[in-house]
């Protein structure tokens, strides 16, 4: 009998991936699903963004390849918007790479980084991409609980105190996905100390730095002086712009860590297609009213979500950003944890969720709930959790009783 795969053992079934067979399931049957569980703009990309990429395809030189680490405009765009935006200067030419997204741009990091056996420190719970970009590039994964900033932080020296070999990458990602938290400057400059005392690398996951509600844009971590000595970041117009399928993203920062990530893409990709860079550019050095169009979007979800789901008996904490909300399981189902929790929700209440433990052991207690439908389809939602709720006892004695005769 064949072996299974070395790298493939290494991970796990994907948690998520539960939920996701009882949706298609019940979808294939007629049913209507209200889907709060995979982060996936349903916004339409603005429309000066799709004519730039139409009228570059037309180009009959547009289908020839492109250039791995982004072409020359799309690479000064993202140095433009770090300027603009955080006021952090950035070399187009070796502090920029333009990426497949975030997560491709997360991943080859990893591959570019890692030695067998490396440790890494991770948040958890965290993005999946955080920690297996890294496992699937032959690292160990020290976690770190991180249900708070602070928690987090508190625990940085401990983990290194208990690592061996002594870890080489500190990973860090606010606004969180899924916990939906973010952090000022003083925090960035707690993690660069204890980087520099430890000897780490950093990496900042920013990818929903548009995505906010309050008058505090989030920071950069590379707006503390000296950040790039040690520092990466990785960023993306996904949610920004509603461009999640357009595959843009971008690492900025150290450039040595930049050069190692070019190094590894050169024999991996050719870059995204041509006209998708050239759009891309155009939507980091066009208007940004759209940006501030969708952010209001998300704000007014938020607010319906909070709102309705608390007159139905779920009260959800306001998320401060991104476009996650981070859900306590409400108190009838606590014992049954996040994942029954995500999976009845979808059965008895047509209503889907990511349950927390997809995120690591201590999202255990919490589902994330996606801004991903339409305002009206939030009440709708919220009126089908209030009878899910008001009839708990009986669809948990339902359902132990079906795992009982499994």
């Amino acid at each position: 009998m064949t072996p299974e795969f070395h790298r493939i053992r290494r991970l796990p079934p994907y948690v998520l991936e539960e939920v996701n067979r009882i949706k298609a399931r019940m979808r294939a049957e007629g049913v209507d699903i209200i889907d709060f569980g995979m982060g996936n703009p349903d916004m339409p990309t603005p429309k000066h963004i799709v004519d730039k990429l139409i009228e570059t395809a037309r180009d009959p030189k547009a289908g020839r390849y492109s250039a791995s680490k982004g072409i020359i405009g799309l690479r000064r765009a993202m140095a433009g918007y770090y300027e603009r935006r955080f006021g952090v200067k950035l070399n187009p030419d070796t502090e920029v790479i333009a990426t497949l997204g975030s997560k491709e741009g997360f991943a080859n990091l990893a591959q570019a980084l890692t030695a067998p056996g490396d440790v890494i420190i991770c948040p958890n719970p965290a993005y999946p991409i955080h920690a297996y970009g890294f496992i699937m590039a032959g690292g160990v994964i020290r976690h770190v609980p991180a249900l708070s900033p602070e928690e987090y932080l508190s625990g940085i020296s401990r983990a290194v105190k208990h690592s061996a070999p002594p870890p080489s990458v500190l990973i860090v990602s606010y606004p969180s996905n899924p916990t939906a938290q973010c952090v000022d400057l003083d925090f960035y400059r707690e993690v660069l100390s204890l980087a520099r005392k430890h000897d780490l690398l950093v990496i900042s996951d920013i990818a929903y730095s548009e995505i906010y509600f309050d008058d505090n844009p989030p920071p950069s971590i590379l707006q503390i002086e000296g950040a790039k000595d040690i520092a990466v970041e990785v960023n993306s117009l996904s949610k920004t712009y509603a461009m999640a399928g357009w595959r843009v993203g971008m690492v900025v920062g150290n450039e040595r860590m930049c050069s190692a990530l070019a190094r590894v893409k050169s024999y991996l990709d050719y870059g995204a297609y041509t006209p998708i860079q050239v759009a891309a550019a155009a939507a980091l050095n066009g208007p940004q009213d759209c940006v501030a169009e969708i952010r209001s979007i998300y704000k007014a979800r938020r607010d319906t979500l909070v709102g309705a789901m608390k007159r139905a008996g779920w009260d959800i904490p306001a998320p401060p950003a991104s476009m996650f909300a981070w859900a306590p399981v409400p108190e009838q189902f606590k014992e049954a944890g996040s994942m029954l929790f995500a999976k009845l929700l979808v059965e008895e209440a047509g209503v889907a969720v990511a349950p927390g433990v997809g995120f690591g052991e201590y999202g255990e207690g919490y589902v994330r709930v996606g801004l991903v439908e339409n305002e009206h389809r939030i009440r709708q939602a919220a009126r089908n959790v209030k009878k899910f709720l008001a009839n708990a006892d009986e669809i948990l004695g339902r359902a132990h009783n079906t795992l009982a005769a499994q």
